[in-house]
């Protein structure tokens, strides 16, 4: 299939399947927003399901205090809700 007939979430599907990746680097890939690749992702892991595939989300942690339990792991957190630092790193995306 030709780069053109293939959509953008199916592209991110293929591109998570091969490796790990955040929202900031979606973005870059595939030139997005992260809101945008967030959005994205959201759907694709709606689709693998149904394949017997699954999307597997390394949770953002805080780099300061080291906390990681977000509630919503599909989720770009500004501040950790432990410490209040903004130093958070993003959630990691892959597909197995």
């Amino acid at each position: 299939m030709r780069e053109a007939d293939r959509t953008t979430r199916r592209r991110i599907r293929e591109f998570l399947s091969d490796e790990p990746a955040t929202p900031s680097a979606l973005a870059a890939t595939f030139d997005l927003t992260p809101e945008a690749a967030m959005r994205h992702v959201e759907h694709v892991a709606h689709s693998v399901e149904g394949n017997g595939e699954q999307l597997l989300v390394a949770p953002p942690s805080c780099r300061e205090c080291g906390f990681d339990d977000f509630d919503d792991l599909l989720n770009r957190p500004s501040r950790c809700p432990e410490c209040k630092s903004e130093s958070v790193d993003e959630p990691t995306f892959t597909i197995e």
